[in-house]
């Protein structure tokens, strides 16, 4: 389910029920501090998308946000997402992709990344995920839907982003999650610590992506 909302933020769209979501990023075997690229980065012009056999995370939070930056074109844009946030994950089978549009003298230029494709999974933790479309069949554990997004704990909103969301506005939890065939596209990924095995990352001249719209 995809909304563009440009030059503003439209909270009542957050008032529907959101689905759950998973993604990934293409910062590679780097280590992070719980929270430390929170909001603290330019969020850039593209989205990316993420294709993957399986997820299975453990404290599952959701609820709405927004993001924004500059476009290729240097427009400065917002986006309203759902925000999806685990306190360790598990992704099996894991392919992203991004492509550049009209680089001179070359044309499109696709960006493809694949991990997890043999017997160990990718591994993340304190991971959120900023996703504006997903597709996927889901099964949790413990489910609340419907809590007050300033009430999520442990994990709650993610550290330093407490001016794009209502707190009151709506939001889910859930003791764990389980989601495959997951088809989704996001906008940012952050997280503690992410291992990606079984590395592979390539370059396409021309369009290849993980998944057709």
């Amino acid at each position: 389910m995809k909304s563009q909302v440009r030059g503003g933020t439209r909270w009542k769209r957050f008032a529907l029920v959101m689905v759950p979501s998973v993604a990934a990023t293409a910062a590679i075997g780097v280590g992070l501090a719980q929270g430390a690229l929170a909001a603290s980065f330019s969020i850039s012009g593209q989205e990316f998308k993420v294709k993957a056999k399986s997820l299975e995370g453990n404290d599952f939070v959701q609820y709405g946000s927004y993001v924004g930056g500059k476009d290729l074109k240097g427009k400065t844009f917002h986006e309203p997402v759902a925000v999806s946030g685990f306190s360790e994950a598990w992704i099996t089978d894991m392919c992203q992709s991004v492509v550049t549009p009209e680089v001179p003298f070359i044309g499109n230029v696709s960006l493809e990344l694949r991990a997890g494709t043999g017997k160990e999974k990718v591994y993340a933790k304190d991971i959120y995920l900023d996703v504006s479309s997903l597709k996927a069949d889901a099964e949790f554990s413990n489910i609340d839907i419907g809590v007050a997004a300033g009430a999520l704990k442990n994990p709650g909103i993610q550290p330093n982003t407490e001016d794009k969301v209502h707190p009151y506005g709506f939001a889910q939890r859930a003791k764990g999650a389980k989601l495959s065939n997951v088809e989704q596209k996001a906008w940012a990924t952050t997280a503690g610590t992410f291992k990606l095995p079984d590395l592979s990352l390539k370059l396409h001249k021309g369009t290849k992506e993980c998944f057709s719209e």
